[in-house]
Formats: structure tokens, C-alpha cells, sequence
């Protein structure tokens, strides 16, 4: 059972994934309706989006970083690169959260190195992360 700031009693956060209203319609197409896109931090990093899923060790995670904004072309649904076989979990272009894995985490038919998920909390999950011992940084474009 979560608590009122994201912390539920086992000891694991959850945090929302941001999901703009006016691109609800098109991740419904992915399973996503209210309370089911998140991600939930405890001795595992779990991330929820609609229909699909991630799970690996949190010891697995070796940094973060906050990037974005994105063009919404490349960051809207479940989405796979092509150059490096990041998996996106996105519910907006404004930007998110990047998680890198030490091993390969399974994801359908794919192994992937890093998830990238549109987190509306991104201090509080970037700290969250850095109290797990889990370093990062900001590398968030800044606009003149």
C-alpha cells in the first residue's frame, strides 16, 4: 500500500509516468489508462506502461540521467531504438528519465541495455535513485 509521498510501507517508492492528456487516446492503444503507468522502486526496478512491463534488480542499475524534451514522434508509447535498443515507456515529449543496466534486461523478444520512462517526478525519482547509490545527472536541453 503506498503512502500519501509515493513510499509504501515494504519500503519501495512508486512514481507516476506522466501521460499528457492530449496523447491519451493514442496510448490507449498501448493498454495505458489511469494508475497502470508507473515505475516502483524497491529491491527491484519495476516499470509498468499500460500492457507492459520491466523488471530487473535495483543492483542491476548502474546510472540515470534526465533528458529530454523529445521530438513526440520518438517518445510517445513502447518504443525500441534502433541504434541502441533503448526501450522508451513514454507518455510525454517533454522529457524523462534514462535508467542504464549493467546486464541486458529481457523484454519481449529483446534483451535491452536502458529504459527511458516519462516519470511526472523527475528530482524526486532522480533522488530516489541517487539514495539507492545509483549515480546520474541532469542533461536536460536547456532552452535560451
Amino acid at each position: 500500500m503506498l503512502r500519501a509521498n509515493g513510499t509504501s510501507a515494504g519500503g519501495s517508492s512508486r512514481f507516476a509516468l506522466f501521460v499528457e492528456p492530449r496523447y491519451r487516446w493514442l496510448l490507449r492503444l498501448f493498454g495505458v489508462r489511469d494508475g497502470n503507468a508507473w515505475v516502483e522502486l524497491g529491491d527491484d526496478l519495476h516499470a509498468r506502461f499500460g500492457w507492459f512491463d520491466v523488471r530487473t534488480p535495483l543492483g542491476n542499475c548502474v546510472h540515470w540521467s534526465i533528458e529530454g524534451p523529445w521530438r513526440a514522434i520518438t517518445a510517445l508509447g513502447v518504443r525500441r531504438s534502433f541504434r541502441g535498443g533503448d526501450l522508451t515507456f513514454g507518455g510525454t515529449p517533454r522529457g524523462g528519465g534514462r535508467i542504464d543496466f549493467r546486464d541486458r534486461v529481457p523484454f519481449a523478444f529483446f534483451r535491452i541495455p536502458a529504459l527511458y520512462v516519462t516519470v511526472a517526478d523527475l528530482e524526486g525519482f532522480a533522488a530516489a535513485l541517487t539514495e539507492n547509490g545509483i549515480p546520474g545527472e541532469d542533461r536536460r536541453r536547456q532552452h535560451p
